[in-house]
């Protein structure tokens, strides 16, 4: 009863305290993790918390495959996907070198990947508030935010699996990067027609809701057979999400998916993540932390800016390009959280994690307002 009970006070703060901070012009999430931090001056997490917010972190991600499209990947061409490549290239990077010097060789490996992704909700509200979401690019800041997503998701899948041995191994890497591509390949080609047949039939079961707990088996299933092939779990969630996004029965999944996520299992994600971080973290955030936020905002300004240029932009709409691709927020913690439950980092990576999503979702929309300006 007392989990319960628990349970309630999690879901009531999270709640309340993303409306607070959305009143304020700061991201939802940021407000849960913060009531989350609250909360865990309280109360402690357990194992059946624990495992509800790793089916947020799926469903989350599931959620992500769901609203991408196939057909979307195939019209970004090629300025999009230098944008996105290039980008996630020099924030692995930076972000490897920076903890290189702060951490051991597997975990600065991670920490690169953690840096990869790009959370375009905030870039995008602030566009549209500028009426600039339908120029050039705004679309092209829409289109690489999908492909750095799926670039930064292999990246953490490939990071996991090269680290969980403590060491590079070669001859897993080479499985990991075979395994990948079979499993893309599968997804990309022939997931969507498999799940057009197969919920075709599912729906002629009359029972309620019977497409929505097949959808969650699927889920499972495929996110359980990632972390069997020594995958990451989120990237099974993502292409599951992915497959079925892209048949008849996608309205109806996603509607009900995003209730079932984001009244229960979503939320409790994000406010668990606020409980797990230790308040002396965070009094003694020190030099690698800070160094690894400039390293994320530069990453990208840097990365997809020059992408941008070498695509064809000219410098100063490659400069918005740039700053608008520098915001991080749910991926990230998802992947942090796969890192953690493999043993890979302790809970003081969090700390870094946290600064850097709150940083980046701080200053983007007045970098943006700004260059917009000129």
């Amino acid at each position: 009863m007392e989990i319960l009970l628990l349970i309630a006070i999690m879901l009531a703060t999270a709640k309340v305290m993303g409306y607070l901070f959305e009143k304020i012009g700061q991201p939802v999430v940021l407000g849960q993790i913060f009531g989350g931090l609250l909360i865990g001056i309280f109360f402690e997490t357990n194992p059946v918390i624990g495992e509800f917010a790793n089916l947020g972190v799926l469903l989350l991600l599931f959620i992500a495959g769901l609203e991408s499209e196939l057909e979307e990947f195939k019209r970004v061409g090629k300025q999009s996907v230098i944008v996105a490549g290039l980008g996630v290239v020099v924030a692995f990077l930076l972000g490897f070198s920076v903890a290189y010097f702060f951490v051991p060789f597997h975990e600065a490996i991670l920490y690169g990947a953690l840096m990869t992704p790009t959370s375009v909700s905030i870039t995008v509200k602030v566009l549209m508030e500028l009426r600039r979401l339908n120029t050039k690019e705004g679309t092209t800041i829409l289109a690489a935010a999908v492909v750095d997503d799926v670039l930064g998701i292999l990246v953490l899948t490939i990071a996991i699996s090269i680290v969980r041995g403590g060491r590079v191994n070669y001859a897993n890497l080479a499985e990991v990067v075979i395994s990948v591509s079979l499993l893309l390949f599968f997804f990309l080609y022939f997931g969507p027609e498999l799940a057009e047949r197969i919920f075709r039939y599912i729906s002629r079961v009359d029972l309620p809701e019977v497409e929505t707990s097949f959808a969650l088996v699927f889920l499972i299933v495929f996110a359980f057979l990632a972390e069997h092939l020594n995958l990451a779990s989120i990237l099974g969630a993502y292409l599951t999400g992915l497959a079925l996004g892209q048949s008849s029965k996608k309205k109806a999944i996603m509607e009900h998916m995003n209730v079932l996520g984001y009244s229960l299992f979503i939320p409790l994600f994000f406010v668990e993540i606020g409980m797990r971080i230790e308040l002396s973290y965070i009094l003694h955030a020190g030099l690698f932390a800070v160094l690894y936020t400039i390293a994320a905002v530069l990453s990208k300004v840097i990365g997809c800016g020059i992408g941008a240029k070498i695509a064809g932009f000219d410098w100063f709409p490659s400069l918005r390009i740039g700053v608008g691709m520098i915001p991080r927020m749910g991926v990230e913690l998802a992947m942090l959280s796969v890192a953690m439950a493999s043993g890979i980092v302790g809970g003081d990576a969090l700390t870094v994690a946290i600064l850097m999503v709150f940083t980046t979702t701080i200053i983007t929309p007045p970098l943006l307002k700004w260059i917009y300006s000129k």
